[in-house]
């Protein structure tokens, strides 16, 4: 039973419950949405896997092993997140952010780089290398040396991913990724989503609100409301459940 399994998952803040037995199974190999009205429980269901959140019922089983996860352990599991906002650092170039995301995979210790040894210096060259790859896959490496605030927003949507992408995660959780994309970048994210599990052998845990991506790169598709889910299925079957339309319209198809 390999893959992440979220069995039972409730979280109460005082008299709010924000889920409500949610059960969510992401597959190897797969890009699995998850979507619902505001206030539904997605974000809250993404940061109990990430371990911000602890649920006050369920279980979460990440490749056959309970998960108990905590945010600064999450890399050395093999799972890695993007944030709604950027989160980029201002000062730091695209190449120097990216590299951020690859610090689980530093060789020298902290007295090494703090000194200044040739060992610190061999490993931060390897990382600068892993990281200009990362760009250079989304496309963006001739902007490496760049800081976040001269690069088009699809850009540094796109440097986000690949700080994520560059720790070499099992598990990739894309948390609206297409928030302030315009029509024809969407469609571009889609191919690179799509493309992620033979790429780079990631499954994919995707947040989102925007649709036509969602039914275009998902295998399967839970759907939350009210912290419950109340659909789960393929692109298809999601579109034409009656609850999920009464869900986001308001009235039943």
């Amino acid at each position: 039973m390999s893959g992440l399994h979220a069995n039972g998952i409730g979280v109460r803040f005082g008299g709010l419950v924000a889920l409500d037995d949610v059960s969510v199974e992401v597959p190897p190999g797969s890009v699995v949405g998850v979507i619902g009205p505001n206030g539904a429980g997605k974000t809250t269901l993404f940061n109990v896997v990430c371990g911000f959140v602890r649920p006050t019922t369920g279980t979460l089983r990440w490749d056959d092993r309970p998960l108990r996860p905590r945010p600064d352990r999450l890399p050395a599991a093999g799972i890695a997140r993007t944030l709604q906002g950027l989160g980029l650092f201002a000062g730091l170039t695209a190449l120097e952010n990216t590299m951020v995301g690859a610090g689980c995979r530093a060789r020298a210790g902290f007295a090494s780089g703090l000194f200044g040894l040739s060992r610190s210096d061999r490993d931060e060259r390897r990382l600068a290398g892993v990281a200009r790859s990362a760009l250079d896959a989304l496309g963006i490496g001739a902007d490496a040396d760049k800081l976040p605030g001269a690069l088009p927003y699809a850009v540094q949507k796109k440097v986000a991913l690949a700080r994520a992408l560059v720790a070499q995660p099992r598990l990739l959780l894309l948390d609206e990724p297409a928030g302030g994309l315009s029509a024809e970048e969407v469609d571009e994210l889609a191919t690179l989503v799509r493309a992620l599990p033979e790429r780079s052998g990631c499954a994919v845990m995707l947040v989102e609100h925007h649709m036509d991506l969602v039914m275009s790169v998902c295998d399967s598709i839970v759907v939350l409301d009210f912290g419950k889910r109340i659909a789960a299925g393929t692109p298809g079957e999601i579109r034409c459940d009656p609850a999920v339309t009464e869900a986001y319209l308001g009235v039943a198809s």
